[in-house]
């Protein structure tokens, strides 16, 4: 497939004219800032306990009431933040924080986490990938849990946590026996194993792009490592600050949180980890790369000039020669000989092979 030419960077990931709406507005007001990815946002609520489990969709978040006596855990999952007055609605249910709603609905927010004794409050990034053009795409996810209830908010329908969906549906799953704290450690976790996915690939483009730089360097090649090194720094953008919030769940003391749960969030840290090393590794690489094809460049540019050198130095003294017979004086003996023009191009013949064979014999080319 033929890859796209560098318009392709033009896509918008830094919303400004949006950011400018809340300049001067009052702390905890409500602006959608963002990119529109769906007609109109939707409730799924998934309920479950140990012995019980549903799934259905909610035309309003009041409908919850219906669920809340009868399930121990409920995860609702909101696709669409646009709708502002829906976002409003589940924070007055909810008594969320106006300042947090602000948060959820400006999709530019910095992966941060927020912990009090009754709410622990998430924002971090869910990466996804154009395999056609290699481009990356952060989408914002919001998890807002409480001891019995775990908001998601997300952009627009279609997510990594499927698997999860699917374990919470099967009987005798560790996550259907475990509180919504676990619930909350899979979701992350597929976040951020989604991330080391995505560093493989990179990985191999990272290597495909070596092989190329060493057997066949052009000014495409050249092209595709800067791209890829444009959508490594977005990716390190998402996940050092997302590495933090992971790292901060060990420092927390809150009763959403015990022992048991502790011990899977310090897996997180590892995956994550790993992630940003890879980032930083392939980085390297890269830079590497361009050092590499810099100084191929130079090299065929010095083997042009010394070619070009060669060839200036095997015709000066042809030339020099050939200036003395082009003179006008009146007498040059050498113009009365019978053979003169044989012997003047056996001299510059010797001259020449003499110089080349000097050049080759001091291995200069």
């Amino acid at each position: 497939m033929k890859r796209k030419k560098p318009q392709i960077l033009k896509k918008v990931r830094f919303i400004t004219k949006q950011q400018q709406q809340t300049a001067g507005q009052a702390p905890g007001k409500l602006i959608f800032i963002g990119e529109q990815k769906q007609q109109e946002a939707t409730i799924e609520l998934i309920a479950y306990d140990e012995n019980k489990f549903i799934k259905t969709n909610l035309s309003s978040i009041k409908e919850i009431e219906n669920y809340k006596n009868e399930y121990k855990n409920i995860w609702i999952n909101i696709d669409g933040l646009h709708d502002v007055k829906l976002i409003n609605s589940i924070g007055l249910y909810f008594n969320i924080h106006t300042l947090i709603l602000e948060d959820i609905v400006h999709t530019g927010q910095r992966p941060r986490v927020d912990v009090d004794e009754n709410h622990i409050f998430t924002i971090i990034k869910m990466m996804s990938l154009d395999v056609s053009t290699h481009m990356l795409d952060a989408e914002q996810v919001s998890m807002y849990l409480t001891k019995n209830i775990l908001l998601t908010f997300q952009e627009k329908d279609g997510d990594i946590f499927e698997p999860v969906r699917e374990r919470i549906s099967k009987s005798n799953t560790r996550v259907r026996k475990l509180s919504l704290t676990y619930l909350k450690y899979s979701l992350l976790d597929a976040i951020v194993d989604n991330y080391n996915f995505l560093m493989e690939i990179f990985g191999a483009k990272v290597e495909e792009l070596e092989d190329k730089i060493l057997l066949q360097p052009s000014k495409d090649t050249l092209q595709e490592i800067n791209l890829t090194k444009i959508e490594l720094n977005y990716f390190r953008k998402a996940i050092k600050p997302a590495r933090e919030v992971l790292f901060s769940f060990k420092e927390f003391k809150t009763n959403l949180i015990d022992k048991e749960d502790q011990l899977f969030f310090n897996d997180l840290i590892d995956l994550i980890q790993r992630a940003s090393d890879s980032v930083d590794h392939y980085k390297s690489m890269l830079s590497e790369q361009l050092t590499v094809y810099s100084t191929n460049v130079n090299n065929r540019l010095n083997d042009i000039m010394k070619i070009l050198t060669i060839f200036s130095a095997v015709f000066i003294p042809i030339t020099f020669i050939a200036g003395i017979y082009g003179t006008n004086f009146k007498h040059i003996p050498e113009l009365e000989y019978q053979n003169g023009y044989y012997i003047m191009w056996g001299v510059i013949l010797l001259t020449a092979f003499s110089m080349l064979g000097y050049f080759k014999y001091k291995k200069w080319f």
